[in-house]
């Protein structure tokens, strides 16, 4: 006879562990004991500083591109080609990590990313020439991060999480703001002080320190320890394991996917939104302060208050996901990012101002928070494929991201400014407020 146990009550599940899967549904015996705090948010935790860890050198280019011109003659746009590799491939990635991930596992793949970030990072110490910038820079990190992109986050939160998705989602997402908030200001003041080479070592040991966190706690679905999702309910059914073909099965829903017109309306407002943020600021954000007189360690910093305040922002924005519609969220933010970029030009100076501050709390607190409703509505249009789904609209965040990297540091060449960077991306924005409120809610496919 098979032996089960009862599921606790969905009052007693609310804020306690959703309890244990019965012998006969994952056959495995259950836990002799719920814990008093679900798994899922230890593995949440863990994800979070992987998330954090991956970010650290996508972090450094901005700090790194004035440094390289100095030591070798690299001109802007020469340092923001190997940029937009790296954004490129990490968008690129971004979906078959995915697929990946759920055919031989998150621990895994997590796993091997973590370390190419940490080979590409420590390999730049030896470059000497730009293909060796373009091989570490853009194609190994380009592929460690792309490996655990965004797309990770939505993976984690999907299988991990039933209700309180979009706070997840949210969180997860912040890990990369968070990335940014742990190492640019030290990454600046070792760039300063002991050179860029010290800040590459600093970045590679840091990645490479969470692997054995990775491997310890990471499991890849709640079923593995005997758990539902948390919040799931005792009707909840565990999805069956995607069959061989990591690779075909992407590029299937990829198929699917694009002959639906919400799939290109999100690409789009995604692709805007990695132009406005990781393609522009993150990049060019320092450099084009430093042509105002600002110190490097000074204009980092603010680029981490960035990071503090879109901590708050994508946190909240994963809350309000679970409570209002994400098309009109979407709007929103878009919307208030554009008017912001196109005031940015006005406000830089050799020191750091009021008006300033201001653009970056504001902006701060609107940097990834589109990702929480970008991912919601990936998982209502698209069912199971959510997650894939939103692998290829992030692929078209890096695109955007990298188009800009390149044309934002030639345009600084053959400007002698990032005016016309800022007002062409602000004008994006708008485009983008547009599209979202173009999407129309769908009914689920399975």
């Amino acid at each position: 006879m098979t032996r089960t146990t009862e599921l606790p009550s969905p009052e007693d599940r609310d804020e306690t562990s959703p309890g244990p899967l019965t012998e006969a549904r994952t056959g495995a015996p259950p836990e002799e004991r719920v814990p008093r705090v679900h798994r899922a948010w230890w593995v949440a935790a863990v994800a979070f500083i992987a998330l954090v860890g991956a970010a650290g050198f996508r972090a450094t280019p901005s700090v790194f591109i004035d440094p390289l011109h100095e030591e070798f003659g690299w001109s802007h746009s020469t340092v923001s080609a190997a940029v937009s590799v790296n954004v490129l491939l990490y968008g690129l990635t971004s979906p078959f990590s995915v697929a990946l991930m759920e055919r031989y596992g998150v621990r895994r793949i997590v796993s091997c990313a973590l370390l190419l970030i940490s080979a590409g990072s420590g390999l730049t110490v030896f470059m000497d020439a730009t293909w060796q910038l373009v091989l570490c820079w853009g194609f190994l990190v380009g592929l460690g991060t792309g490996s655990m992109a965004l797309a990770f986050a939505a993976t984690i939160s999907n299988r991990w999480f039933i209700r309180r998705r979009g706070l997840v989602s949210g969180i997860l997402t912040a890990g990369g703001a968070a990335g940014q908030l742990v190492f640019l200001p030290l990454v600046a003041l070792l760039v300063e002080g002991p050179g860029w080479r010290a800040a590459s070592l600093t970045v590679a040991f840091c990645a490479l320190a969470v692997v054995p966190l990775v491997l310890f706690v990471l499991r890849d679905r709640p079923e593995d320890t005997g758990l539902l999702p948390y919040g799931a309910g005792p009707d909840y059914v565990t999805p069956p394991t995607p069959p061989p073909g990591a690779a075909r099965r992407t590029l299937a829903t990829l198929r699917d996917a694009a002959r639906t017109k919400v799939f290109w309306l999100l690409a789009g407002t995604f692709a805007v939104c990695g132009a406005s943020t990781n393609g522009l600021v993150a990049t060019h954000f320092v450099p084009a302060a430093h042509d105002h007189g600002m110190p490097v360690p000074a204009a980092a910093s603010l680029l981490a208050v960035i990071g503090v305040f879109d901590l708050i922002g994508t946190v909240a924005s994963g809350w309000f996901t679970d409570r209002f519609d994400a098309r009109r969220l979407l709007a929103v933010y878009y919307a208030l990012r554009g008017v912001s970029l196109l005031f940015l030009p006005l406000l830089f100076a050799q020191d750091v101002r009021p008006s300033m501050l201001f653009f970056i709390v504001f902006y701060g607190l609107d940097w990834v928070a589109t990702v929480p409703p970008t991912i919601a509505l990936c998982r209502e249009h698209f069912g199971e494929n959510g997650s894939i789904v939103f692998g290829w609209v992030l692929a078209s965040h890096q695109v955007g991201a990298s188009a800009v990297a390149f044309l934002a540091g030639l345009a600084r060449d053959t400007f002698g400014s990032y005016d016309v960077a800022w007002i062409g991306s602000g004008a994006l924005c708008a485009v983008a407020a547009l599209m979202a409120l173009v999407i129309r809610r769908q009914p689920v496919t399975a």
